[in-house]
């Protein structure tokens, strides 16, 4: 092991993006927004704030993005999973962790948002590795076209 190694592979650790995710199918097709000034979709959801746990701070951020009450107790583990992240050159990569959840209310894009979308697997490409990777998985199961 060369010198520096343990700090180069802690700041790596350091640069990955925590984030969170709504997993929201209707009609065989999932549920994904653009942020203003982007091109790709994601999947709706975000980072969380300082000690906010996952629950938490995925209800913040789809309340945040599209006005949807998540229902707590309804709440899913559906994955959890590193790729690339999109728009950053260094290789920096997003650790998202992916659940379903009932909800209240309709879906409907905030200030931030500027278009929400409901995608087949065939439109993968329009996500960055992230939502093909979940694209891919729903699809395998049946429950997106």
């Amino acid at each position: 092991m060369h010198p520096g190694s343990d700090k180069t592979a802690e700041k790596a650790a350091d640069a990955t993006i925590d984030s969170l995710a709504w997993i929201h199918v209707r009609d065989r097709r999932l549920l994904s927004v653009r942020t203003t000034g982007k091109t790709k979709f994601y999947l709706p959801g975000g980072k969380r704030e300082l000690g906010e746990g996952d629950v938490a701070g995925l209800c913040r951020e789809i309340r945040e993005e599209l006005g949807v009450e998540l229902d707590p107790l309804s709440f899913r583990f559906f994955a959890a999973l590193e790729e690339q992240a999109d728009g950053f050159a260094d290789g920096r990569l997003v650790r998202m962790t992916c659940y379903t959840a009932g909800h209240r209310g309709e879906p409907v894009p905030s200030r931030e948002i500027a278009e929400a979308a409901w995608l087949t697997s065939a439109e993968a490409a329009a996500c960055p590795p992230a939502g093909r990777r979940v694209l891919r998985m729903l699809a395998e199961a049946g429950l997106v076209d």
